[in-house]
């Protein structure tokens, strides 16, 4: 078995630019040296498969992931060193098949979202050069949708791999965290990093995910990901933001607007969710004790040569000095409240959408104001890595004014595939080019590792409602609220006595003698019903239930010998109305 190393030109910060592209590059490989393989080196951990659909595909990767031969510079020329291994992501590329072009400029540390952070130079946007190309991976996006490589590598830990994806019109897949190995990645905070996928496609983005994803014991923050494997439902829920903040940018406003309506077309139907928590997440990753770790991820180096990192780089890392363990320790409490806050929205959605920047800003006015307007650059981006969710930016649509706007399918850990799925079709449905080329999108590929969802509808009465103790025998299989309704009035209700938790019984009547009943209607994988019907114990049980509009569906309903002890709370017409009959003082 071979290993492949590289010998490279590494352009100097000093050096002028020939040309705006050069300064998306800051090594160019010029040779590929094999070796004989150690039998320590990461090529032996790693078979070869025997074909691979990015045999022949180029790529490039960001300056701050190691390749064997090639310096590491992460956007700091006296941080460079000559690693002596490809980083765990870059060897299974090159296992696949992949031919290695280069190495991309970046924001100094991976330290922004804007691109122009960089002794080597501000990175351009590839649709008109005076705009900023988004960062901290803003080569890896600029080679991608300039058509000089299939795909490129990139980080993102507040949103690096996919703001530039949005200005630059290209897929931007940032996976699940801990779902590609960041071993031989210099890291920015490392429990939320993660290594990032550029493409024009969203189906070539997905064969390098396929291709390099997998559990590296080497990597403290890698771990096996429970993947879904079943598609959204043709009508799927997508929750949009009840505040939404453009920067007085009313072209991007329009745009989002505009990017609803399409995936309402698409079969999605829009909820308004509370933004809050994801905001307040968002602005901690920066301004408390969370930045820190920007600090602790350079600390010895940052102690010998401050002076060579550059503004404001510099002045955000030297701001985590300040905070002590238990500020540390407290901010993240905080994410974690604010995480548990946000995870109410997940009962009434499939998948969140917003738009991957809010605006677009020019080199000129992000050089003037590089703190305030990058952080604006991260309004919908930075709390995804903290609260655990998977994210693919898509283009969709070029503005009046020229500029790409692209939109952010979030998700739960897991749900890789899923948005995959979704953001193709709607990719797709946009009809642009791709990137700055002039080239058209070709046909959509099949996401293989999807099923397609076979779901049954359960009606649930009582402690498995929302909220109440057992609804996570539901979610953790996967069940969706599809929403509230009520039984025909031909049914009786009881509180069963000394059932722990608390549950209520539902029989059916002779039309006359019963009320409705009010219920919630949850859609399951029909893959996880079985085991939930085995949770089911007497005397209740699943039977058919008739509701108030005629139709019928599959819910809980209780023997009749059971409720001779039970109490009749039919007139209380539901479960939460009696559990707060019971909170109610005794007059």
């Amino acid at each position: 078995m071979v290993s492949q190393q590289f010998t490279g030109i590494t352009r100097s910060p000093d050096a002028p630019l020939a040309q705006a592209a050069d300064a998306a590059w800051i090594t160019r490989v010029t040779e590929t040296v094999h070796t004989l393989a150690s039998s320590t080196n990461a090529a032996r951990e790693i078979p070869a498969p025997e074909a691979s659909p990015l045999q022949g595909l180029s790529f490039a990767v960001k300056d701050n992931m190691d390749v064997a031969g090639l310096l590491t510079t992460a956007g700091c020329p006296a941080f460079a060193y000559n690693p002596q291994a490809h980083a765990h992501v870059v060897q299974r590329l090159l296992q696949a098949g992949a031919i290695l072009q280069g190495k991309t400029n970046l924001d100094q540390f991976a330290c922004g979202l804007n691109g122009t952070r960089s002794p080597y130079g501000p990175v351009p946007n590839a649709l008109n050069p005076s705009y900023v190309s988004g960062g901290s991976s803003s080569g890896s996006a600029y080679v991608v949708a300039t058509g000089q490589v299939d795909f490129a590598l990139g980080t993102d830990t507040a949103g690096s791999g996919r703001v530039p994806a949005g200005l630059n019109n290209i897929v931007g897949l940032k996976p699940t965290r801990g779902l590609i190995s960041a071993r031989g990645v210099v890291p920015a905070a490392q429990n939320v990093d993660c290594v990032s996928i550029f493409a024009r496609t969203v189906a070539v983005a997905v064969q390098v995910l396929e291709a390099c994803m997998g559990y590296d014991e080497a990597d403290p923050f890698s771990r096996n990901v429970l993947m879904a494997q079943q598609s959204l439902p043709t009508k799927f829920r997508f929750g949009v933001p009840n505040t939404l903040e453009f920067f007085g940018d009313a072209l991007a406003e329009a745009a989002f607007a505009q990017s609803i309506a399409q995936l309402t077309a698409l079969g999605g139907q829009a909820v308004t969710i509370d933004y809050a928590p994801l905001s307040k997440a968002a602005a901690m990753l920066y301004e408390s004790a969370l930045v820190s770790q920007r600090y602790a991820a350079i600390q010895d180096f940052f102690h010998a040569h401050e002076d060579a990192v550059i503004e404001p780089v510099r002045s955000i890392i030297a701001k985590g000095r300040q905070y002590s363990t238990a500020d540390y320790i407290r901010a993240d409490i905080e994410v974690q409240r604010l995480s548990q806050m946000a995870e109410c929205m997940w009962q009434g959605i499939d998948v969140l959408l917003v738009p991957t920047a809010p605006t677009h800003y020019s080199v000129s006015q992000m050089q003037a104001d590089p703190v305030t307007l990058n952080r604006n650059l991260g309004q919908y981006t930075n709390f995804v890595n903290l609260f655990d969710y998977a994210a693919l930016s898509v283009p969709s649509q070029i503005r009046p004014d020229g500029l790409p706007f692209g939109i952010t399918l979030i998700g739960r850990a897991g749900s890789d595939w899923q948005l995959a799925e979704l953001g193709q079709r709607y990719h797709h449905a946009t009809g642009l080019n791709m990137g700055a080329t002039a080239q058209v999108l070709p046909e959509p590929q099949t996401i293989a590792c999807l099923q397609a969802f076979d779901t049954v509808r359960v009606a649930v009465v009582g402690a498995h409602l929302s909220g109440m103790p057992l609804n996570w025998q539901l979610t953790e299989r996967g069940a969706r609220l599809l929403g509230p309704a009520h039984t025909a009035p031909d049914y009786r209700f009881f509180a069963l006595p000394d059932s722990q938790p608390p549950k209520p019984g539902l029989l059916r009547v002779p039309p006359g003698q019963g009320g409705q009943i009010a219920l919630e209607i949850w859609e399951m994988p029909t893959a996880h019903y079985g085991s939930f019907v085995a949770l089911i114990s007497a005397p209740l049980g699943i039977g058919t239930l008739m509701l108030d509009d005629g139709t019928q569906v599959q819910g809980f309903v209780c023997e009749a010998q059971a409720l001779a002890a039970a109490t009749d709370i039919t007139h209380l017409g539901g479960w939460r109305a009696y559990v707060a009959s019971l909170a109610k003082p005794v007059t």
